[in-house]
């Protein structure tokens, strides 16, 4: 094991990240990739259980390079940490076969995520797929195949990790200590959509993207709301809960000048454009460096592949490193073991 303690992390790979995406866990990571041993996982098995058709399979790995593309963009270093893909790492899918066998239907059943992620995808009890209810066991094996000791989360997937530490506990229980015993990082603020809905989504097209063009944010932000009941730059405006002064208060340094159009803004003194364009302008200071850092990553040919299939066998490596402790603590390994041993004894005594 490394000296240093180990985070897993990730998404699926469902398309290009967002601001929101930003704010709500990238930049957490570029800064803990200094301090631990992280890996970033491609997430496409978790992806199956709401979107399998034949048609957005075949999009994983554009999707997988343009997430991957974002990443870099935002700082996080490939030297510092392991980008992998989930689906080649099989190791995965047999930890998490043992481990569906220590966790009862009851205790998924239970968790909010799986009913709304199923509403979200217009599943009901009849139609709900296993994979889905058993997305927490797959996502337990994710993260103790590393052996990680912490998990940047969401609030909404706080109850994911608790199942994985309640799994953790069980096997080595039953089976000696091979696992460490993760603790969850409550990951930060979210964006509300550029619609006002409370969080961006690229279902919903509400989203800013991280390799947006500086013509495109000014775009989007130009169709932002902001207050509904002000028809006019005179017309004292709210600032609390307006989309335009929370994406400010997150890009812009200057936060006495912030304060200072807030002040203006509630005393009818300043006019939406003018707030506007200066989160255009701040914006865009933002994503620069972001596109400049993702396009000279892009313009290297098959240098982000190379990225992902690295990552993956290291993964693989280290996979095996712990199914190799999996199956000693459990005593599997001793089955074949001693099967093979009478089959080698049986096999040379008749000649074979």
């Amino acid at each position: 094991m490394s000296e240093r303690r180990r985070i897993l992390t990730g998404d699926r790979p469902t398309g290009r990240m967002h601001v929101g995406h930003y704010v709500g866990s990238l930049r957490n990571r570029v800064r803990l990739q200094d301090e631990y041993e992280c890996f970033f996982i491609i997430a496409d098995l978790h992806m199956l259980t709401t979107r399998n058709s034949k048609e957005e399979i075949a999009q994983v790995a554009d999707n997988a390079r343009g997430m991957v593309l974002d990443y870099l963009g935002v700082g996080i270093d490939p030297e510092k940490s392991t980008i992998f893909l989930q689906s080649a790492v099989h190791e995965t899918s047999e930890l998490a076969l043992y481990f569906g066998d220590l966790v009862t239907v009851p205790r998924l059943a239970r968790l909010p995520s799986i009913k709304e992620m199923a509403r979200a995808a217009l599943m009901d009890e009849e139609t709900m797929p296993f994979g889905l209810l058993g997305y927490p066991v797959l996502q337990a094996a994710d993260i103790l195949l590393p052996r990680a000791h912490l998990v940047p989360v969401g609030k909404d997937n706080q109850s994911h990790v608790e199942i994985t530490r309640e799994i953790a506990r069980r096997f080595n229980n039953l089976y000696g200590e091979v696992f460490p015993i993760p603790d969850d990082l409550v990951e930060g603020d979210t964006l509300p959509g550029t619609d006002g809905q409370a969080k961006m989504s690229k279902s919903l097209g509400n989203v800013i993207f991280l390799n947006d063009d500086a013509k495109t944010v000014r775009k989007r932000v130009f169709s932002m709301y902001t207050d509904p009941n002000r028809i006019r730059a005179d017309i004292p405006g709210t600032v609390e809960g307006n989309p335009v002064f929370t994406y400010l208060d997150q890009f812009d340094a200057d936060k006495a000048a912030v304060a200072e159009l807030k002040e203006r803004y509630r005393g009818g003194r300043v006019g939406d454009v003018e707030v506007k364009e200066r989160l255009t302008t701040v914006l865009n200071a933002f994503l620069d460096p972001v596109r400049e850092r993702s396009a000279h990553y892009a313009a290297q040919s098959g240098l982000v592949d190379e990225i992902i299939y690295r990552g993956t066998l290291r993964m693989r490596e280290i996979g095996a490193e712990t199914l190799r402790e999996v199956r000693k603590a459990m005593g599997l390994a001793g089955v074949f073991n001693r099967i093979s041993r009478k089959a080698e004894e049986r096999m040379k005594k008749v000649g074979r």
